[in-house]
């Protein structure tokens, strides 16, 4: 990998990895863009955000890849497309997904529980997860996924048909098509209706600013706690996700963090005592943990699933650390879906699967010693 970014320029490098060439690392798995869609504008098109041009060449300024686009080619999101010096995003009005999501499936489990969230994804990512569990529409184009015509004020209108209480913005990355999110979002904040960033939180700090005014509550996929596996396994890097857990805190946004516990890749105990001091150090001690149980998936199906006995551990080590509400993920009926009370230690919510079956949470605190528990509890 650091032999063949030596040998090339930024850009050569960032229009290789967007043309998915050579296969090495996650930065440039093999897709379908080798047989390259037709370079045209829809109308679904609109003129992305954060970025400038020069001499037609555009510079994008949404996430830290930082993407230099010739003319006629697309950002390694591959939602984004230049033309003529103009960025225009053709993931806009026209997700692949649309579906009405309990709340708890995001994960969010201290965040309106039991509620129903109106879900929308569209196609691209600028992540190269190997383990990907959305593959079908993250690593593909608009273009080659079947999409409903969605345009903000339609996604606004069915979330208030359904009776959904949010909209998550999901499944593939959300800031791939960061200008549909954010008019949504804004707009949904303008009739009381929540919003959901479920993400792997690879933003600038600019644009997640602006997009966290109308942001309710978040989920960041914190995938690793080394450098070296973010860009191996996912095409990224650890530091701006540490910055986006930091904004998001900042400004005030409902944050929750999950952990995909990969043997092999993300099982080392001593890594995730690093992670979990780190969150304790930085403030992230209310802040729910997700530790989720991963399945042979995409590019790692020779691996096997995560033992139960890993992600208990997982789980005692940041209890350990001073993280207090730490669950486990993909194990419906395990105890590590419940939520207890950090002070008196007792059970008071019990889940199974996306349900509730008891709560004992009243006017936001324990029911048994009076212990205020985090999270927003009623809308």
């Amino acid at each position: 990998m650091e032999q063949i970014q030596s040998n090339m320029t930024k850009r050569e490098f960032l229009k290789l990895g967007a043309a998915g060439l050579c296969g090495i690392c996650a930065y440039c798995i093999p897709f379908s863009l080798l047989a390259k869609p037709q370079t045209k504008l829809w109308k679904w098109s609109r003129e992305a955000s954060f970025y400038h041009s020069k001499d037609n060449i555009v510079y994008c300024e949404l996430c830290p890849h930082g993407c230099i686009v010739e003319p006629d080619e697309r950002g390694f999101c591959r939602s984004k497309i230049n033309i003529d010096g103009k960025y225009f995003t053709i993931g806009y009005g026209n997700p692949c997904a649309a579906n009405i999501d309990p709340i708890e499936k995001k994960p969010l489990f201290h965040f309106l529980p039991t509620t129903k969230a109106f879900s929308i994804a569209v196609a691209g990512c600028n992540f190269r997860c190997l383990n990907c569990q959305n593959w079908t529409i993250s690593q593909v184009t608009p273009e080659e996924t079947n999409n409903f015509d969605m345009f903000p004020d339609v996604v606004v209108n069915k979330t208030i048909e359904t009776k959904c209480n949010s909209i998550a913005y999901t499944y593939s990355e959300p800031n791939s098509y960061y200008d549909y999110m954010y008019d949504t979002a804004k707009l949904a904040n303008s009739k009381g209706i929540k919003n959901l960033l479920i993400s792997n939180g690879f933003i600038n700090e600019k644009p997640l600013r602006r997009l966290a005014k109308y942001i309710n509550a978040a989920n960041i996929n914190l995938k690793s706690f080394k450098n070296e596996i973010y860009k191996k396994l996912n095409g990224g890097s650890l530091a701006p996700v540490q910055n986006t857990l930091r904004v998001l805190k900042e400004e005030g946004v409902w944050l929750e963090i999950t952990n995909l516990v990969i043997p092999t890749w993300t099982d080392d105990f001593k890594m995730i005592n690093e992670m979990c001091k780190w969150l304790v150090a930085n403030k992230f001690d209310n802040c729910p943990l997700h530790f989720l149980k991963f399945y042979p998936l995409y590019k790692l199906t020779h691996l096997p699933v995560t033992p139960v006995s890993t992600l208990e551990k997982a789980r005692k080590i940041a209890m350990d650390a001073g993280m207090k509400y730490v669950y486990l993920g993909n194990l419906p009926g395990h105890a590590g879906e419940n939520t207890f009370c950090p002070k008196c230690k007792k059970q008071i919510l019990e889940r199974k699967g996306f349900y509730i079956l008891e709560n004992n949470i009243k006017k936001n605190k324990c029911k048994f010693c009076g212990e205020p528990i985090a999270g927003v509890w009623e809308n």
